[in-house]
């Protein structure tokens, strides 16, 4: 896989919540020369980013109900509607946990299928947070999630206790049976990680080293 193929893999991503003006212009500036699927950034950041982006065809992911998922569906609506008008292309959205997690299938439902239908057929990718739930709750977030009309499972924000596994990558591959593509995200650091998930499924990898994967890739096709 040459940096052409892996590249476009890759939602490049800065979310550190003590990001500042500068730090978003300059990771703008920099990832914008790499073909990635696109850059995810907090919702404050989409407007100048578009800006900054404006003529160079690169897309712009933010993040809904993030990272908690606990915020009333009526407030992930209105985030949702606010990233698309500022320019966004995609969007990261937290399930609520809680609901879920209570058996409260059918509110988590509505919630997303309210967010998809505020977001007029952009990209959807629903985070259900993988290290806090069971096998078969797994499986049945990734159902729910495709019933719903999202066009994601994503496995994590990267700010609870774990990341994503190859194990769970994998297992929602299975469990989508084709009806919804799988994002990984959460403690992808390195070219052999990045790799490793998407033989094991998944169509997105998000990661804050989009540059340094794609840079290390560089650099062995140069030794070969």
């Amino acid at each position: 896989m040459d940096i052409e193929e892996l590249a476009p893999f890759i939602d490049h991503t800065i979310l550190r919540p003590d990001t500042t003006m500068a730090d978003l212009e300059r990771f703008v500036n920099k990832a914008a020369s790499y073909p990635f699927a696109s850059l995810c950034l907090p919702p404050s950041y989409i407007s100048l980013a578009a800006k900054l982006l404006r003529g160079t065809g690169m897309r712009l992911t933010s993040v809904v109900g993030f990272p908690l998922g606990f915020q009333h569906s009526s407030v992930k609506v209105f985030e949702a509607e606010e990233v698309v008008r500022a320019g966004g292309h995609e969007i990261d959205m937290v399930m609520n946990m809680g609901a879920f997690k209570s058996g409260e299938h059918r509110v988590v439902t509505e919630e997303i299928e309210a967010v998809v239908k505020a977001c007029h057929g952009i990209i959807v990718k629903v985070i259900i947070e993988t290290c806090l739930l069971s096998i078969d709750e797994k499986r049945a977030a990734c159902h729910l999630i495709a019933e719903s009309g999202a066009h994601f499972v994503k496995t994590s924000t990267g700010f609870s206790t774990g990341g994503a596994t190859v194990e769970d990558v994998a297992l929602l591959k299975e469990a989508a049976a084709g009806r919804i593509q799988v994002k990984a995200s959460g403690g992808i650091k390195d070219l052999d990680t990045a790799i490793a998930m998407i033989e094991a499924g998944a169509s997105r990898i998000g990661t804050s080293a989009g540059v340094k994967i794609v840079e290390e890739q560089r650099a062995r096709q140069g030794r070969r």
